[in-house]
């Protein structure tokens, strides 16, 4: 199926409280009591790379949830006659927030909200909604990877109509608006049954109560061929396990994964969403997925291990005691997907960002297809898909994705392995061993320092900057550096520039270092450090990671100044 019939088919202020609570009455609906809340703004409510996200604590905080949903609906102008979708991961406060997000939907005006049943929608599952049934975007609630619970984090994030991430233009304007705001708006309304699927009224709005999954469920079906997988799992040859990690994504990996394709019960662990993820951080790594890799690394390991975050956009490939990295991933996917019935029309093009290891480019190199660089965000890959240029999508950060919607799918990728390992009948390690014998192996490695003091780690990427121009030429160790700058995107479709994305340093035998602070946490700085090197030569590709990466690694702190700067010896996370 072509790309076309895939589309067609598928630190808070400080402020006082005492303005807080003001009301008003609207007098202009006589069908139900709209309130206009006084408030203040909070100084916080910049959006990083997928949204708001700040400790439960503080969006519990009185006006806070408010202020900065009232920004979004003033930013999106008139909504009688849209329609908006809305839900969330299953994480603590999701339920409280959606009651409040509704009702001041209705009072802003909205014709109709969409609601996935128990308030329960995974990222990638809003994305496809959107996109299906043409809606102006959707609010999902969630911090993805991040632990949740009273005392873990919560996020608020908005899609636009092509069904991905609010591009930066538009959550700059959100976080603007919340700087000014005065008031918002909210009916006086008993709060909505989340649980039972079928159509209410919330004032002058119509609340659609939706199965959260068929919708999905039906749009993999179109990518992939279900009969093939049906008889992988009946010919008693193969076994997996899937790990939902107490997440959004259980449901949905239930009704694909055991509902139509037969996989026996227990394939999926972890699979029924929590408020508190079971206590699990819901991060598919080899740190945080403990289980499943214990799983994988036993004696008697099932043939696929996998693994999706909170939201359900990220994954993690395993087989018997071997860990596909996902920059390895994103390039075997690309050069397997004329396997694939949703791809076999084969690439436009593919796209990764910029720390992401350069494997999948070799692929793109071999396809005679583009490979576009993009900063870290899946928004950037937004105009790439939408224009036509690229297919496939991935991300180091455990996320890949195509063009059937507008963000990274982590069930998505898990379905696309399964469909290799039908056609191929070989296993994973072997997969991947033959790639890299084919196109050559990028030893890849990312070292998270996570809740850094916030000006310490300015203060280091600052120091990065200012050695800049003189890097080049210079030798540590056994390595002299080629390049280093840092790094600027200039979108192809829109021309927009993205400055300071992240510092890069090439050496001459085309190694490379990036440094950039991510835009996810939620407590202090987390540095990442991304650490590559390629090797060609089959016979030294069996060396183990962090020992082929050693003098790399040992580069990156002398450069970097690491521990000066955030006082450790080694990364909180090494992936």
């Amino acid at each position: 199926m072509s790309g076309k019939g895939i589309e067609e088919a598928k630190a808070t202020g400080k402020k006082t409280d005492s303005f807080r609570g003001l009301i008003t009455v609207s007098p202009e609906d006589e069908t139900m009591t709209i309130k206009t809340v006084s408030t203040i703004p909070f100084t916080d409510q910049k959006p990083g790379t997928s949204g708001l996200r700040k400790k439960v604590s503080i969006f519990k905080q009185p006006n806070y949830l408010e202020n900065f949903i009232q920004s979004i609906f003033n930013c999106l102008g008139e909504l009688n006659g849209k329609t908006l979708v809305f839900g969330g991961d299953g994480r603590y406060h999701n339920k409280e927030a959606l009651q409040v997000i509704l009702k001041m939907a209705a009072a802003n005006g909205l014709s109709k909200a969409l609601v996935g049943q128990g308030g329960i929608l995974s990222t990638p599952a809003t994305s496809c909604i959107i996109r299906k049934y043409h809606l102006q975007g959707g609010i999902i609630l969630s911090a993805s990877h991040n632990p949740g619970g009273p005392e873990g984090d919560f996020g608020v994030k908005f899609n636009v109509e092509n069904g991905g991430p609010a591009p930066e233009k538009i959550t700059t304007a959100f976080y603007e608006r919340s700087l000014s705001i005065e008031n918002y708006k909210i009916v006086e309304a008993p709060d909505i049954d989340l649980d039972t699927l079928g159509l209410s009224r919330l004032g002058d709005m119509d609340v659609e109560i939706i199965d959260p999954v068929s919708d999905y469920v039906e749009l993999m079906e179109i990518l992939f061929d279900f009969n093939k997988l049906e008889r992988l799992f009946s010919s008693g040859e193969f076994s997996m396990v899937y790990d939902g990690m107490h997440a959004v994504t259980g449901p949905y990996a239930k009704a694909i994964l055991i509902d139509r394709l037969g996989a026996p019960e227990g394939t999926v662990i972890h699979g029924k969403p929590l408020p508190d993820f079971g206590g699990l951080h819901p991060d598919p790594n080899l740190k945080y997925a403990r289980e499943l890799v214990e799983i994988m690394d036993s004696e008697v390991a099932p043939d696929f291990g996998a693994a999706s975050d909170g939201d359900g956009d990220r994954n993690m490939i395993l087989g018997k005691r071997f860990f596909v990295t996902p920059s390895d991933s994103l390039a075997i996917l690309a050069s397997k997907a004329d396997e694939i019935p949703g791809y076999s029309a084969g690439l436009k093009g593919v796209a990764r960002s910029m720390p992401t290891s350069r494997a999948v480019d070799k692929v793109a190199r071999h396809l005679g297809i583009d490979c576009y660089e993009t900063p870290t965000g899946w928004k950037f890959f937004g105009n790439l898909l939408d224009a036509g240029r690229a297919t496939l999508c991935g991300e180091e950060s455990f996320g890949t994705g195509s063009d059937h919607i507008r963000e990274k799918d982590g069930l998505w990728a898990v379905l696309f392995w399964l469909s290799i390992l039908a056609e191929e009948r070989s296993s994973v390690e072997e997969i991947v061993r033959n790639h890299w014998r084919k196109f050559g192996r990028h030893f890849y490695s990312r070292h998270d320092y996570e809740a850094v003091d916030t000006q310490k780690a300015h203060e280091l990427i600052d120091h990065l900057r200012q050695q800049l121009p003189d890097l080049r030429g210079r030798h540590f160790g056994n390595l002299c550096v080629r390049n280093a700058d840092d790094f600027e995107y200039s979108d192809p479709v829109d021309g927009s520039v993205s400055h300071h994305q992240g510092i890069r340093i090439f050496f001459e035998d085309d190694a490379r270092i990036v440094y950039r602070l991510s835009g996810t946490g939620t407590q202090g700085a987390t540095l990442r450090v991304y650490l590559e090197k390629f090797e060609a030569d089959p016979e030294k590709q069996g060396q183990e990671t962090q020992e082929a990466l050693a003098e790399l690694i040992k580069t990156a702190n002398e450069i970097a100044r690491i521990r000066f700067f955030t006082g450790r010896d080694n990364p909180s996370v090494i992936t």
